[in-house]
């Protein structure tokens, strides 16, 4: 009961101690599984997904997502939208449920739920632009008949757009907007609120061209972590200093490994060790045999030279998705 307690690097420690720590350590030992990324066709009905530790591919006939777009991953559920009718809908891709939603136009398809659509505090949230000083933020929620939009102004200027990001954290929606304000929504209480915290701050050649599309937004751990590139330049990493409200640079991740994709990005840690303190963007080079990652250790991409110009990338084309825990349903 107590090593079931422990992080994987204390259960380690405390297995090297005697050959019985060790026995008890290594029976409940658990190293994490990454985050798949899921390819979504031009054309068919063929989805791809690349586990990238062990460089596999596999591949699923999903006819249910015919005519539909990625919007938000989370908790291995899809939430899809379809443009010529205005359906939305979750889906899980490895049980083939599919929970829908009441019809509405996601204008930028800028949207994230809290959790999986099968638990009663499932919440789905997206926010509109309408002027400097006016958000429209719309919700719902499964079983629900209709979306409900509530018009909010801003004490800042926050521009939403299809380049925002979206993260759940501690109970409220973070929504990183276009330059680099972060609003605040609070589901239970309805309330929305623009920080007075400066935008992360970068170097200038990180401002050039289609420097809005390599951004991404994930949390851990009651943390939100943003992620800054430029194709010419190593990767920044942000922290929210939640407590002096202000973005602090980091150098090391301590061991956890983040997945970025433009939609949605994720967290891991306790993944295998040449996966730490890294993180994975969603392109895979040399034939699917390799996903391009950045080691903050060594201070350089894997595989060399492979900083990517975002602004090239189809940013509905794959997402990060939580692998099933039993891989029978996909061979």
């Amino acid at each position: 009961m107590i090593f079931c307690r422990l992080s994987l690097q204390d259960n380690i420690r405390a297995s090297v101690a005697c050959k019985g720590w060790h026995t008890g350590a290594v029976s409940v030992r658990v190293v994490n599984q990454p985050p798949w990324l899921m390819y979504f066709p031009k054309f068919g009905n063929l989805y791809e997904f690349y586990d990238p530790s062990q460089r596999k591919t596999y591949s699923l006939e999903l006819s249910e997502l015919c005519g539909s777009r990625v919007c938000y991953t989370k908790d291995r559920w899809l939430l899809l939208y379809r443009p010529r009718t205005h359906r939305v809908f979750f889906f899980n891709p490895f049980t083939r449920e599919v929970v829908k939603l009441p019809r509405f136009e996601l204008t930028f398809q800028i949207v994230a739920f809290s959790g999986p659509p099968t638990t009663s505090g499932c919440v789905v949230f997206t926010v509109k632009h309408i002027s400097p000083t006016v958000v429209a933020i719309s919700t719902c929620h499964p079983g629900a008949t209709e979306w409900v939009t509530v018009n909010y102004q801003n004490r800042l200027p926050f521009v939403s757009s299809i380049w925002n990001k979206i993260v759940f954290c501690d109970g409220v929606f973070y929504c990183l907007s276009l330059t680099g304000w972060l609003g605040v929504f609070n589901p239970t209480e309805r309330t929305w609120n623009v920080l007075a915290v400066p935008p992360p701050k970068c170097p200038e050649n990180f401002f050039a061209k289609n420097w809005w599309k390599g951004k991404f937004m994930t949390e851990h751990d009651g943390d939100i972590l943003v992620i800054y590139t430029c194709c010419s330049q190593n990767p920044i990493i942000f922290r929210l200093d939640q407590s002096n409200m202000v973005w602090e640079e980091m150098s090391t991740l301590n061991g956890l490994t983040l997945f970025a994709s433009f939609l949605s990005s994720h967290s891991r840690i306790d993944l295998p060790g040449i996966m730490r303190n890294s993180v994975y963007f969603s392109k895979v080079r040399f034939f699917g045999k390799r996903c391009i990652s950045y080691s903050l250790d060594d201070h350089r991409y894997y595989p060399r030279k492979q900083c990517y110009d975002w602004g090239e990338q189809d940013p509905f084309g794959n997402i990060w998705i939580d692998p099933p825990d039993d891989l029978s349903s996909i061979l």
